[in-house]
């Protein structure tokens, strides 16, 4: 199998840097705050407000096709009703406020008021310029926001739009890969990159039958062994699937260009690393289980 081209390699670093610090606000007290002030306490229907308020006031098909790897019986158990209790406007501005307590507390005040973070949010909203909106509705919902003033909340909204872009490329190669929502996280686990099943069971809505069912299936096509490991056709589909999906993603990182892309890893590396060490994911949130 030839390895990915340096430029793909970089472009991930990147990437992966930029997201371990966006969704720290998944995990954060803070978001739960904002959301309990607004009657939203059920920590999935948090994440839905969080997420998909963007869509707007949408029901549970198109989030459910977005998402992908969520059970759709799950995402009718809370949308469109959610929307009744918070509309999506007052849920995207109660998200920004808890991304501002929570990068605060993160990162600290002399680190947000720094030229690096200035020059973190300028690198990475020229690269989100090298998105595209065709057939990414997360990326292209999240593209129509404004932009925030302030560097931190504005190198948060660039992050926003790196991940959705990349994310909804990378649900197409899914599907092109025959990978449905649960085969598609068994197979993440196993690479030992994924998260919990745990978390994933609970988050997702899937059952512990709904995983050893496409733990099954993936058997019967060889990309699984039986003790859940991969196979070498599982390890090659799932090298593919991340090969094709650094390919769809290719158009911010060349915008920006190797040397841009290197300062902006550095940057995003350091507050990651620095939102890491301050307690942002749970111990326990990442494993084969």
């Amino acid at each position: 199998m030839t390895s990915a081209a340096p430029e793909a390699r970089a472009a991930r670093r990147c990437h992966n840097a930029l997201n371990t610090l966006h969704s720290t606000h998944f995990f954060s007290p803070d978001l739960d705050r904002e959301m309990a002030a607004l009657g939203v306490s059920d920590p999935r229907a948090v994440n839905f407000a969080a997420r998909a308020a963007a869509l707007g006031a949408v029901g549970a098909g198109p989030v459910t096709a977005a998402f992908h790897n969520y059970r759709h019986e799950l995402v009718a158990r809370y949308l469109p009703a959610l929307w009744e209790t918070v509309p999506p406007a007052q849920a995207l501005a109660a998200r920004l406020r808890a991304v501002d307590a929570t990068l605060r507390r993160q990162l600290g005040e002399e680190t947000l008021a720094s030229p690096e973070m200035a020059e973190a949010a300028e690198l990475a909203l020229r690269a989100t310029e090298g998105c595209s909106r065709g057939a990414r509705p997360l990326y292209a919902a999240h593209a129509d926001l404004p932009v925030p003033d302030a560097p931190h909340l504005a190198y948060w909204h660039a992050t926003t739009l790196l991940r959705e872009h990349r994310g909804d490329g990378h649900v197409a190669v899914l599907l092109t890969a025959e990978l449905d929502g649960p085969e598609a996280l068994v197979t993440h686990t196993a690479t030992g990159r994924g998260m919990n099943p745990d978390w994933l069971l609970t988050t997702r809505g899937w059952t512990r039958e709904h995983w050893d069912a496409a733990a099954l299936r993936l058997r019967e096509r060889g990309l699984l062994d039986d003790t859940g490991e991969l196979t070498e056709r599982g390890t090659a589909l799932r090298a593919e699937i991340e090969a094709e999906t650094d390919r769809l993603d290719a158009g911010p990182y060349a915008r920006l260009g190797a040397e841009g892309v290197a300062r902006l890893t550095e940057l995003g590396t350091g507050f990651a690393r620095a939102a890491v060490a301050a307690g942002a994911y749970p111990a326990d949130l990442f494993g084969k289980g």
